[in-house]
């Protein structure tokens, strides 16, 4: 009789989907795991650029920004080249140019700058006081309160097995259609342990920067990315890594949007350990269009 394989979890699935493939030399492959989705989560996209990146770059340097953009839909079917391009070594910097390829068409393009690791000027902006992860509602509790009436998409959305969990601070804008103050608040952990090596763990927490944000850009407009009638995608991303981050607690994530114009929401966001140390920053646009009717 044999036995029956136990299927890995959510997080060393993600573990194992940002181990690409190399197929040549500053070439790179990266398949995505079957999630239901049509298409590929755009912080996948992101974290596995980011590792394509960090293996043609030398050990002593690490990650500081990132700037990227999604120029097509990712199919999760097939996977994804990632071709990188070695734009500079200097003797503190190192840049890289990558692009994305499926279906033979540039899906992503991105470009990140390397640092070897340097003293000098520390300070930063301090973390908003917000109620405790401890003293909000578990996502087993949020599962069992609100999704028995929610869409089908978001039933789905929120059934499955993730390796990220999420506390928002409020609730408010599940149980209302009212338009809201463009900003939110929410703690995030990982589920299951994150390899001690600094470019999983920066690709990681670029992996859950795409989370959520788009949502601030539409909470004054009394709707969601849950909306049916609502086109919404990440157009551009930029991420910014403050200080080395460990997944050992909870982090914060703090997010507004100034501005929603022309189809578009800007976001911004700040990403915060529990003792209030600031780990990196994050801006990105996103698409927010209503469909045409039929």
């Amino acid at each position: 009789m044999s036995r029956q394989t136990e299927s890995p979890s959510a997080m060393a699935q993600l573990i194992a989907t940002l181990d690409l493939e190399k197929l040549e030399e500053n070439i790179y492959r990266g398949t995505s795991p079957d999630v239901g989705w049509q298409r590929v989560f755009g912080g996948q996209v992101i974290a596995q650029a980011l590792m394509a990146a960090q293996r043609t770059v030398a050990v002593d340097r690490f990650v500081h920004s990132l700037h990227a953009y999604f120029m097509r839909p990712g199919d999760p079917s097939v996977p994804i080249l990632y071709q990188v391009e070695r734009i500079r070594d200097g003797s503190s910097f190192t840049t890289r140019r990558l692009t994305a390829v499926q279906h033979g068409k540039a899906i992503f393009a991105m470009s990140a700058s390397f640092q070897v690791e340097e003293g000098g000027y520390d300070h930063r902006i301090d973390m908003p006081s917000v109620t405790q992860p401890e003293d909000l509602m578990g996502e087993k509790e949020f599962k069992e309160l609100f999704m028995k009436n929610a869409p089908e998409n978001v039933r789905r959305y929120w059934s499955r097995e993730r390796p990220i969990e999420v506390r928002p601070t409020s609730l408010t804008h599940y149980l209302t259609r009212d338009k809201l103050e463009p900003r939110q608040d929410i703690w995030v952990r990982t589920v299951g342990e994150v390899p001690h090596d600094r470019h999983y763990q920066a690709a990681v927490l670029a992996w859950l920067s795409d989370m959520t944000l788009l949502d601030a850009s539409l909470y004054p407009h009394g709707t969601s990315i849950f909306d049916p009638t609502l086109q919404a995608a990440s157009l551009d991303h930029a991420m910014w890594f403050h200080r080395p981050v460990t997944f050992d607690d909870w982090l914060l994530y703090t997010q507004d949007s100034p501005s929603a114009s022309g189809a578009r929401g800007m976001t911004r966001g700040s990403i915060y350990t529990r003792s209030g140390t600031l780990v990196a920053s994050v801006a990105q646009e996103g698409l927010i269009r209503k469909k045409a009717n039929d």
